[in-house]
């Protein structure tokens, strides 16, 4: 295993392990919430989101990324960008608080003019913790993150089960959130040495405006677009309907947010410092697509399969009209993994120019979809989702094909060996729900799944499949990293030979 390898695997085992402890740590309580409280309540906080996270974007500015890009950056710069966020903090609590009236008319829900009063603090909470997690990140020392994140996760879920189970309602999921913050704050102030000074400087901030206030607006058009579609179903349909949405979204992000947002983070770095060789940078992405393929489409294919049993068995049979949002998404989200490694070539070969032109693009296919598709409800309009994310796999591939000379083609012929055997083990999983039918959503459940892993692996096997090799030698050697020993030579033999 060569440096480069063994670094990119250190580095997503880290990143893993803080997604899915920050997943599993926080959909737990989100489980018994779902069972205590209403999908309208859920739906509630869901109008928040775009308003909530505009402000959240406005509180970093682009200077987080553009101090960790400074090379020379000083403590009066840390110092400078400390207390600009808290002045954006503090501005934004203030638009929110006065705008909160306008936001309840706007829905038609007047309970939202307390709770978006109430959740703004999340705002200026957030900004007493930022230059923390810049620092934290430059340093690449995620480990101190994913302490402060487990135990604010952790104890917010226990605080918002506690206020659901005593009566309060969507107060639950305010108090959750807010003490979160309060908690992640307090902790990384704890474990980081770095404190502020009483120094401010203008002309530290302008230094590095012209890269932030770039990333600033980059930001600010995804966080829009990412939350349009909540924005619309509050206002369009029912807080109940959106409700439905945001826990189908919750769920499906459990998955694919946490295996995405770790292969974006490790991957970038990875093919960045490779490059300046363009054969080994279309091995390397080669190689990172096809092992993508074979973990990715499997979980998306059963969990649209299992959604039903799934669904009820977390979050009882009030949640039933999510389950075709859910399964929708999980199609929409088939190709996502393989949409970010194409978009890294793009940044690894600075390319910026065509990531903005592919984002625009994405984002009027967006607004087109909304506009034709709201007639027919929701469950149109994430079919139209579908539709959205082929398209952007193709136009994101096309580039691949200019900069690194690996076709659609190829990419597609590399990628379908897996993608057809996870829909033969859909299939089968589909057959075993049959035949056990819809009495015991436990054991259909537990069956299909069973099944699934079995069949899947068992296809591949017989297939002599690449990728499978691959994903049992890397997870074995980091096994044996861990354990401070090697495998032995016969048994790596007789698997790899």
């Amino acid at each position: 295993m060569d440096d480069l390898r063994d670094r990119t695997l250190v580095g997503l085992s880290w990143n893993l392990l803080e997604q899915v402890g920050n997943q599993v740590i926080s959909f737990v309580p989100t489980i018994v919430l779902a069972r205590l409280l209403a999908p309208e309540q859920f739906g509630l906080i869901g109008m928040l989101s775009l308003f909530i996270a505009v402000a959240n974007a406005f509180l970093d500015s682009g200077f987080g990324v553009a101090l960790i890009q400074k090379r020379d950056a000083t403590h009066l710069d840390e110092c400078s960008i400390f207390y600009f966020n808290i002045l954006v903090g503090g501005i934004s609590v203030l638009v929110l608080f006065f705008s909160a009236p306008l936001i309840a008319a706007f829905f038609q829900q007047p309970i939202l003019v307390g709770l978006t009063r109430w959740m703004s603090l999340d705002i200026l909470i957030n900004s007493f913790e930022l230059i923390q997690t810049t620092l934290l990140t430059r340093a690449i020392d995620f480990k101190t993150q994913i302490k402060a994140n487990l135990f604010a996760t952790l104890f917010a879920g226990i605080f918002g089960v506690a206020a659901a189970y005593f009566g309060l309602g969507v107060w639950s999921l305010v108090i959750q959130t807010l003490s979160g913050s309060i908690l992640r704050t307090l902790t990384l102030w704890r474990l980081s040495a770095w404190r502020p000074a009483l120094v401010f400087s203008l002309a530290s901030l302008r230094g590095m405006f012209g890269f932030g206030s770039r990333m600033l607006l980059s930001g600010l058009i995804a966080v829009f677009f990412d939350n349009l579609y909540q924005m619309f179903i509050g206002k369009v349909f029912s807080a109940a309907s959106l409700g439905y949405y945001t826990r189908a979204a919750s769920l499906r992000g459990v998955v694919i947010d946490t295996t995405s947002s770790a292969i974006g983070r490790v991957m970038f770095p990875a093919l960045a410092s490779i490059q300046d060789d363009p054969e080994r940078l279309k091995r390397s992405y080669r190689k990172s697509a096809v092992l993508s393929a074979f973990v990715h489409f499997p979980i998306m294919i059963g969990l649209i399969v299992v959604a039903r049993p799934l669904i009820a068995l977390l979050f009882s049979t009030k949640w039933d009209d999510c389950v075709v949002f859910f399964q929708l998404m999980c199609a929409a989200g088939l190709l996502y993994p393989l949409q970010i490694i194409n978009l890294n070539i793009l940044k690894v070969r600075g390319r910026s120019d065509l990531f903005l032109n592919l984002q625009v693009i994405r984002r009027i296919l967006i607004i087109a979809n909304i506009l034709i598709a709201y007639r027919w409800g929701i469950s149109a309009i994430l079919l139209g989702q579908v539709v959205i994310s082929g398209i952007a796999y193709l136009l994101n591939s096309f580039y691949s094909e200019r900069l690194i000379a690996y076709p659609i083609k190829a990419q597609i012929l590399d990628v379908l060996p897996s993608f057809l055997l996870a829909g033969l083990m859909g299939g089968g999983m589909l057959l075993v729900g049959i035949a056990i039918g819809p009495t015991n959503d436990f054991l259909r459940l537990v069956a299909q799944v069973g099944i699934g892993v079995i069949l899947y692996l068992a296809l591949n096997w017989f297939r002599k499949s690449g990728p499978l090799y691959e994903v049992v030698g890397i997870v074995w050697g980091w096994a044996a990293r861990l354990l401070k020993r090697s495998l032995p030579l016969t048994v790596k033999s007789r698997l790899f030979k």
